[in-house]
């Protein structure tokens, strides 16, 4: 999961405020400012005198030539290393990323972070903001943070919809309203998500709850943080899932809370690219998978045919993480 840390050089209290209020992970502040930020809100201080002592937990580390490689690759296995380099076509990060190498890169814009973030797919997971005022960092820290992961979305064809009985179904009501078109990753099969639909639109049997996603039963696996998937059940308040939209792009949202309570449920099974793939949801009008559109659709006017939005991935999952290997689920 990607990991922001603003720096704020000289102390700026608008700064940090923008910081912590645009979700930010950490400030560097100048020696003798860790207890101010305390009095604005709960975050890592990386400081002289911080909770992250620069010079003992995190370093700066000056890269002259190629020959410096391998130091960081090493150094980075115990310390938070932050690179500092005038000309990057010198040593390129792309070399440090696949030698295993966890750093945290310095930039000054929005482009440079989101290079950052980009480089080999993969992207380095940590970056050091230093922004030119409060305004660009609050615009930066809200493009980043929306686009964390991007998920491949496909398109996936209707092949049967199946009255199955009753059973525990989950509901997850989050700290965010989401907008039409966005929804959770819900599926029988973690490498086969449904875009189930959350409840941002009105309908005649209840007030629009943007914040919430009747995602399934119990059983299910959805999208979280990281390229990792979890059970609907193992979720709990306070934990971060994904939020996506029609076209792929994604948010960390919170879970405030779950409502696990039996009701009908019903197996929607789907086809795409020559294979089935199915979940289990709710048997009730207001539960919504989304067209390629990114229009709504409730479950029960589904009909053979139709098309409907889906994530897939190749490899198989260990407890909730990506591995490569193949695990056959039905």
């Amino acid at each position: 999961m990607r990991k922001i840390w603003v720096k704020v050089e000289p102390w700026d209290k608008e700064m940090v405020t923008t910081a912590l209020e645009g979700g930010a992970d950490g400030v560097m502040v100048p020696k003798g400012f860790k207890d101010k930020v305390k009095e604005l809100g709960i975050i890592d201080i990386i400081s002289e005198d911080g909770d992250l002592r620069i010079g003992e937990d995190v370093v700066f580390f000056t890269i002259k030539s190629g020959k410096d490689e391998e130091d960081i690759v090493k150094l980075s296995q115990t310390k938070k290393v932050i690179l500092e380099c005038s000309d990057w076509t010198i040593i390129p990060l792309e070399n440090l990323i696949a030698k295993g190498a966890s750093v945290i890169t310095q930039v000054t814009s929005i482009e440079d972070a989101q290079t950052a973030f980009g480089i080999l797919e993969k992207g380095v997971q940590h970056i050091l903001f230093y922004p030119k005022n409060s305004s660009v960092l609050k615009k930066a820290l809200a493009i980043l943070r929306t686009n964390e992961e991007k998920t491949e979305i496909k398109e996936a064809e209707i092949v049967k919809i199946t009255a199955v009985g009753m059973g525990d179904r989950v509901c997850v009501d989050t700290c965010t309203s989401m907008e039409v078109g966005q929804g959770m990753l819900v599926g029988n099969s973690s490498s086969a998500l449904f875009l189930v639909h959350s409840e941002s639109v009105s309908n005649p049997y209840v007030e629009p709850r943007p914040f919430r996603v009747n995602a399934g039963a119990v059983h299910a696996y959805t999208r979280v943080p990281g390229g990792k998937t979890k059970y609907l059940s193992e979720l709990s308040s306070g934990d971060k899932v994904l939020a996506v939209d029609h076209k792929g792009n994604t948010t960390e949202v919170v879970v405030g809370r779950l409502k696990i309570e039996k009701r009908p449920l019903m197996l929607v099974v789907a086809s795409v690219d020559g294979k089935e793939i199915s979940t289990i949801l709710q048997n009730a009008e207001t539960i919504r998978l989304t067209e390629p559109s990114g229009k709504p659709v409730s479950i029960v006017s589904l009909k053979k045919g139709d098309k409907v939005l889906v994530a897939l991935e190749e490899s198989g999952r260990h407890f909730g993480i990506k591995i490569s290997e193949s695990i056959t689920e039905k």
